[in-house]
């Protein structure tokens, strides 16, 4: 009675939702409900006869048993394999999962060793599109051009939304044969920005918010664009000796924040205004330092003094030997 009444009404064979019974789903996707009282609620399928009701909940008035061997009998031709993936955001990972699915019911599933690498990349593409950027493994390489684009006002465009816009021009190519996010080097970003740039993009960059400073001593530093209170640059007070004009960056010439330290590395003084810090607060800083470094030179003009890294014997030796 149950083959036939599959064979006649194909999209109401049913398999059981729950431990009680009561919670059915059909080939057909409608959910079915039955008395957990019924015999039929033991069963693992049904072919269902009469319903009552319209709604997803409808309840099942007659129906008989099947079992899974009949099931696959009757429906060989319409049972289904498919590949699938699912995005986890907590781990920034996918799970591919082998399914066996007749209509709407799940047969089987588990793991799937051999996933379609395309599946795999295109969940975590839509994961990465879904979430957001932060889900990615973004080095300081990376956040550094993507905060020098954001001082550049747009010169550059690489906020958020369009790198998500952009997102099946740049991502795919890092994320093929992975299946974490976190799988991806931090180089390979820094690498996707800048030929989503592009070469007169990046001189661009370069021309409004310079990557780097350079002190009269020679010395370079990384300017950070995304620390509080503007672009900021860390270095020895002594690098800047001779430096008379605060140093500015970009087109609207935003005066950097220098965060000054001691030949040991230690805060000395943070300040927008260099001249003002020469003429002002600076001759009590030499005659601290001349205490805790005596063998570095603290002169009393340092506008007017040569930057120096340098001892005030090693300065002397390059001296004699000019």
């Amino acid at each position: 009675m149950g083959g036939v009444l599959a064979l006649a009404f194909p999209d109401r064979v049913a398999k059981r939702r729950d431990a009680s019974g009561e919670a059915w789903a059909s080939v057909g996707g409608r959910g079915f409900r039955l008395d957990p009282s019924s015999p039929l609620a033991r069963e693992e399928w049904l072919a269902v006869a009469e319903t009552a009701g319209m709604a997803a909940g409808a309840r099942i008035l007659s129906a008989a048993p099947l079992d899974l061997a009949e099931v696959e009998t009757l429906f060989a031709d319409r049972i289904e394999t498919r590949r699938t993936a699912d995005f986890d955001r907590e781990t920034g990972a996918v799970r591919a999962i082998r399914e066996r699915r007749l209509g709407a019911i799940r047969m089987a599933s588990g793991p799937d060793d051999r996933a379609d690498p395309a599946i795999l990349s295109a969940a975590l593409l839509d994961g990465v599109r879904t979430h957001g950027l932060e889900l990615l493994p973004w080095g300081d390489g990376a956040r550094a051009i993507r905060n020098r684009a954001a001082f550049a006002n747009h010169a550059v465009a690489l906020d958020e939304g369009n790198l998500i816009a952009r997102l099946d021009e740049w991502l795919p190519p890092l994320v093929e044969g992975r299946r974490r996010l976190d799988a991806i080097p931090s180089g390979a970003l820094t690498d996707a920005l800048r030929n989503l740039v592009g070469w007169e993009g990046m001189r661009a960059l370069d021309r409004i918010a310079p990557a780097d400073f350079t002190s009269p001593a020679g010395s370079t530093h990384a300017i950070d664009y995304g620390a509080d209170g503007g672009p900021r640059v860390e270095l020895r007070v002594q690098a800047l000796f001779g430096l008379a004009e605060h140093p500015v960056v970009g087109e609207a010439r935003v005066p950097l924040v220098l965060s000054l330290t001691s030949p040991a590395g230690r805060p000395i003084q943070t300040t927008r205004d260099l001249p003002g810090f020469w003429a002002g607060s600076w001759a009590a800083v030499a005659r601290e330092m001349r205490g805790r470094y005596p063998r570095h030179p603290w002169p009393d003009d340092p506008a007017a003094a040569s930057a120096t890294l340098r001892t005030k014997k090693a300065d002397a030796r390059r001296g004699e030997q000019r």
